[in-house]
């Protein structure tokens, strides 16, 4: 399958078979389940998969597309995907072979989806994970704040920090465990107003031996840091299918309702978006302050349109199951995700431009 075909794919599935239940998707993890698994079922969730390992190992631009297709169509299937690819990513970056050789075909396979614990990191103060060496590894101990994916991923990415000031990652099983290894404990389902159906939890662990062979790499403790500085326009198509979808809720609103005013806020809402994707390849060879305001006026755009998707299906919009709240709220995930210090600064910065 080519890149375009990929492509092709994904929105004919999209259009298909998720967007009709993207309100389910939202809050009914099952639901969410079902269309993750129809991605997995049409090679879909190994797109940074190795093309050796069996699978598509698509280009940066492709992978950018393919981000915005699946948040315009379901932000809790778009974020779940994203969670899954970066755990993968990072594994098919690692060193260690023989856990690639384990875990990378059965991604492709759809054997095996992953998650990512280590946003922690970016915390100051006392570590919230520690490693202590031992005997054929590391012992791991503390609380993951947030984790993603609970009975949708079978394993997940942790970091923790070593005594040297390094951080260790590696793979550990994503469940409620008590071992000869150790214990992991997962908290109850977090309580969320956006995208509740991705089953967000706190992950604790106790005296968890993460084995040699399920280490993926160490880095310095400031690696999340220089990670984020390298990658601000990441979360940017997402934030696009975000747009796309208040877009799509407000141009169906004035072909309804027959209202030009209506179908000319559409329009001078659509040529932002444009304009903003027309400059984002360049952005990507920008200065970081620029990076930062592509970023902002991406998060500002999608807050407006999920804002006027509300105001075009007036009071329906109040609906649990109304598609304008569910973009709209959306559109909050987005702000908010991989925030940094200058993240939040440029966000601001945006929003107070009168």
């Amino acid at each position: 399958m080519d890149f375009t075909d990929i492509l092709n794919t994904t929105e004919t599935y999209l259009k298909n078979c998720v967007a009709a239940d993207a309100e389910t998707i939202d809050s009914d993890s099952e639901a969410l389940k079902t269309a993750l698994v129809g991605l997995e079922d049409r090679s879909l969730l190994a797109l940074r998969v190795p093309q050796k390992w069996g699978g598509a190992d698509i280009d940066a631009q492709t992978f950018y597309e393919y981000q915005e297709l699946t948040a315009r169509y379901s932000g809790a299937l778009g974020f779940l995907q994203t969670q899954h690819h970066s755990a993968t990513a990072m594994l098919a970056n690692s060193d260690n072979e023989l856990l690639k050789s384990r875990c990378l075909p059965a991604i492709a396979l759809g054997e095996l989806r992953l998650g990512v614990g280590f946003s922690h990191l970016r915390r100051s103060g006392n570590p919230a994970v520690t490693a202590t060496p031992a005997q054929n590894g590391y012992l791991l101990s503390g609380k993951v704040p947030w984790v993603t994916g609970f009975g949708l991923f079978q394993n997940f990415i942790v970091a923790a920090l070593l005594p040297d000031d390094r951080a260790v990652f590696g793979l550990l099983p994503f469940e409620n465990i008590a071992s000869a290894s150790g214990k992991i404990s997962c908290s109850e389902v977090m309580p969320l107003i956006a995208m509740s159906s991705t089953n967000t939890v706190t992950v604790t662990m106790s005296n968890w031996l993460l084995d040699e062979s399920k280490i993926i790499s160490f880095q310095p403790k400031d690696w999340i840091l220089k990670n984020d500085t390298k990658n601000i326009l990441n979360f940017v198509p997402a934030t696009f299918g975000c747009i796309r979808a208040g877009l799509d809720i407000i141009q169906a609103a004035g072909e309804t309702k027959k209202a030009s005013f209506i179908v000319s806020a559409y329009e001078k809402l659509a040529h932002k978006l444009d304009r903003l994707k027309q400059n984002f390849p360049e952005s990507q060879h920008s200065s970081k302050a620029e990076q930062l305001a592509v970023r902002a006026q991406a998060i500002d755009l999608a807050v407006r349109c999920g804002h006027a998707a509300v105001a075009v299906s007036s009071g329906a919009a109040n609906s649990q199951k109304h598609s304008a709240g569910r973009v709209y709220r959306e559109a909050l995930v987005y702000t908010v995700s991989g925030q940094t210090q200058d993240v939040m600064a440029a966000t601001l910065d945006e929003l107070i431009k009168f």
